[in-house]
């Protein structure tokens, strides 16, 4: 098998790995939500949502793009066969990261009469005293799940996940239907953090034993933060700088939206927007150790083949489920909460919108560029897009709303994205096939409006419509993707060959595929021009 072909199956394995993981506690974990959203009303639950704003701001001072290194060096070393190494970096990154979430944590408590103050709301100050402890247990799930990911051990991740999602809802629930309302939700959450990190260090310590020792018997603690640090550090700059941008726009909405409402149906909108990241988070938590392992010079084809592949196929997951749930958004929120939360279908809309720009490549380019280790460049057009986010953002949330932060986050960061293009055509002779790209958008925009035409055409109830939409959008897209030829001959043979990779969902999916070449072969002509690329077994 080929170097393209064998790391394609080997991140489908674990792409597969994370989707059930993701699915299967965010699942758990919606159960909770929609009972806590309920139970708390759109006021108390955007207080919830706002309680634990500024933690999240210190949290972002606590990385220093450690764990972006991590998984970089882990799986850098494991393909070079030097995993002795990999103790070092385990152990050096652990300490670091408790260490300074420690300290931050502290920090976080003693300030939390003045961030209360800050957001217009001083009375939240014993709810963010105990959302403080959220920076140091964050600490542990983030180191396990890095060193999880640089081993492509991406099983062990969703096992920490699910214990997270499970002690999660039990206890968030358990604790707002005793009464404690938003003191017992952001309790049960921080204590659910603390396990899961318990239950990830546990995983990693028998993933730890299993590595040899280093040949000199020791463990090299400041030669390894050094490099890192080094490493990681333009990364965790540019992660600061856009983390604290979200927190801005937070703070800014905080401000200028007094009403709580609204703030809880932007978070409502938000929660279902991980139907979209079950499909698109597999994809960008195994590109960076896919792209790590490569060599532009040596592996200049291998490297061509994934990225392009990376851009096409997961677009062809994600844009289409992006616009079903633009698509579906109002049956979606109101066959849960009726209409208790009447603006977030609008909200979700236009959330789902920024997914589409997997087709530009916005998944695969930045894992790309850092698992190159051009993380400078990466810094810099962060720099960019936080320049453009922070003016653009206070004029449009001062004026608009959650419309106005909505459209910032869809904005702010185009142009370096477009940049980054640029710079892997430049570097590595690599570009998104546009055409490809082009069909997908289309495809799935013409099966989008159907559905929505048809389903809102049937006087149906809420729940009826999303279940009848989803299967009328699927078909409509299966016919209009062969009558577009957005995918070819050889784009089958590829996604047979990743298809290996998914454990179970292997059957159903060559089922699926089975479908469409018998469509394929009733509906284009017999003989074609195929311009798709194979990944060669």
């Amino acid at each position: 098998m080929s170097k393209a072909a064998e790391m394609a199956k080997v991140s489908a394995k674990g792409g597969f790995h994370v989707l059930w993981g993701l699915v299967a506690s965010t699942a758990i974990s919606a159960i909770g939500t929609i009972i806590i959203a309920i139970v708390l009303g759109p006021n108390d639950y955007g207080l919830y949502s706002i309680a634990l704003t500024a933690p999240n701001l210190i949290s972002m001072f606590r990385d220093w793009g450690v764990s972006t290194a991590v998984v970089k060096y882990s799986a850098q070393y494991n393909n070079e066969g030097n995993v002795a190494k990999i103790k070092s970096v385990f152990v050096t990154s652990l300490i670091f990261e408790i260490i300074i979430g420690l300290l931050l944590s502290a920090l976080t408590f003693v300030l939390a009469g003045f961030l209360a103050t800050t957001l217009n709301r001083p009375t939240i100050a014993p709810l963010i005293q105990i959302a403080s402890f959220s920076v140091v247990t964050s600490a542990l799930v983030t180191i396990a799940t890095s060193a999880f990911t640089g081993m492509e051990t991406m099983h062990l991740n969703s096992i920490m996940l699910l214990i997270q999602s499970i002690i999660k809802t039990v206890l968030v629930v358990g604790l707002v239907l005793l009464g404690l309302g938003t003191f017992g939700a952001i309790t049960g959450f921080i204590l659910a953090l603390l396990v899961a990190g318990v239950a990830g260090l546990s995983l990693m310590w028998i993933m730890y034993r299993s590595l040899p020792r280093p040949s000199n018997g020791k463990l090299e603690f400041f030669s390894t933060i050094k490099t890192l640090i080094k490493y990681g550090l333009p990364v965790s700059i540019g992660g600061i700088l856009s983390g604290f941008l979200g927190v801005f726009y937070n703070y800014v909405l905080a401000i200028f939206v007094i009403n709580n409402a609204i703030v809880g149906n932007f978070n409502v909108a938000n929660n279902f927007v991980v139907l979209i990241t079950f499909f698109s988070m597999p994809v960008t938590t195994m590109l960076l150790p896919a792209f790590s392992k490569l060599d532009p010079e040596k592996d200049a084809e291998t490297l061509k083949n994934i990225f392009q592949s990376s851009v096409k196929y997961a677009s062809l997951i994600v844009v289409p489920v992006s616009i079903l749930v633009i698509a579906l958004s109002q049956p979606g929120i109101r066959s849960i909460f009726q209409n208790n939360y009447v603006d977030a279908p609008l909200f979700l809309a236009l959330l789902s919108i920024t997914y589409i720009f997997t087709a530009f490549g916005s998944l695969s380019v930045s894992n790309l560029i850092i698992g190159q280790g051009y993380t400078t460049f990466s810094m810099e057009t962060t720099i960019l897009s936080v320049g453009i986010g922070f003016p653009l953002g206070f004029l449009l949330i001062s004026q608009f709303g959650v419309l106005g932060l909505i459209v910032t986050m869809m904005t702010a960061g185009l142009p370096s994205l477009l940049l980054s293009l640029r710079f892997i055509k430049q570097h590595f002779g690599v570009s998104v096939d546009w055409v490809s790209s082009g069909k997908i958008i289309l495809s799935s925009a013409i099966a989008g409006l159907s559905t929505y035409l048809i389903i809102f055409a049937l006087p149906l109830y809420s729940f009826i419509q999303l279940i009848v939409g989803i299967p009328v959008f699927v078909i409509i897209l299966i016919f209009v993707i062969i009558g577009t030829r957005t995918i070819s001959r050889s784009d089958m043979v590829n996604l047979r060959l990743l298809s290996g990779g998914l454990g179970p969902l292997n059957k159903p999916v060559q089922s699926v595929l089975n479908i469409i070449e018998k469509l394929m072969k009733t509906l284009q002509p017999k003989k074609e021009i195929d311009d798709g690329f194979e990944l060669q077994e």
